[in-house]
């Protein structure tokens, strides 16, 4: 079962840690919130979201990174690598590859990059 940690690295303490992904023919009931193999990876950006990709329930996931309350969004498919940003014309972006099944999934093959606009900071 996947689950992404949190670790303050001045005390070696763990700070918050959250399942990461869902394994859908598992009923929710039976099985709450149990994370799933991750093929991905996490980045932070300046505005404290951390962003992970690639898990089995083809979802990207933004954590704020202090409280870890998450936000969620569907992907065209699998995201197959860690996210990355960008800026144009001071405005931040989050991109993933999105590219489809790894073994063992039933989601589609795809090929596309996914990208996602970040709000405006003030």
């Amino acid at each position: 079962m996947g689950t992404l940690v949190c670790l303050d690295l001045n005390t070696g303490k763990l700070v918050w840690k959250v399942p990461l992904g869902e394994y859908p023919p598992w009923p929710p009931k039976a099985f709450p919130k149990t994370g799933t193999e991750n093929y991905g990876g996490a980045i932070v950006t300046a505005g404290g979201l951390l962003f992970c990709s690639g898990t089995r329930d083809a979802k990207i996931r933004a954590f704020d990174k202090e409280t870890a309350r998450n936000v969620v969004r569907k992907t065209a498919w699998v995201g197959s690598a860690p996210p990355t940003t960008y800026s144009i014309n001071g405005r931040q972006f989050v991109v993933i590859a999105s590219t489809g099944n790894k073994v063992g999934q039933q989601n589609e093959y795809g090929d596309a990059y996914v990208a996602f606009a970040l709000p405006e900071r003030k």
